[in-house]
């Protein structure tokens, strides 16, 4: 009876640590979001809905920054690559970051400017 309190509270805790940063994400605040599921991830790496979590808020910053037409290119195309190239460490098959950071990385190409590391 003990060990299941305790897990329940342990599975509680992670729920709230999700729900929390998909509050933040909701508000915008995509990186706040990101920093408190990479905290709890790194406790709990083995944790899938810790790590779809952070997968689907890293998405988000990546297509909220593509999709805001008030952040310019300088901006944007940075901080969306970051965010897609850690949805691809994270989830090595998802084809839409991979694609996502495949047409950032054409652009720059087309610019004959570096692509950032």
């Amino acid at each position: 009876l003990l060990l299941t309190g305790l897990l329940a509270v342990s599975l509680m805790a992670k729920n709230a640590a999700v729900d929390s940063a998909a509050k933040l994400a909701k508000e915008g605040k995509h990186d706040e979001a990101i920093a408190a599921l990479d905290a709890e991830y790194k406790k709990s790496p083995k944790a899938a809905e810790v790590k779809t979590a952070l997968i689907s808020t890293l998405m988000g910053k990546g297509d909220s920054l593509m999709n805001d037409p008030n952040v310019p290119p300088r901006m944007k195309y940075p901080g969306a690559l970051r965010a897609y190239r850690r949805v691809v460490e994270l989830d090595p098959a998802n084809a839409k970051a991979k694609s996502q950071i495949s047409t950032i990385e054409g652009i720059y190409k087309s610019m004959g400017r570096p692509v950032p590391q």
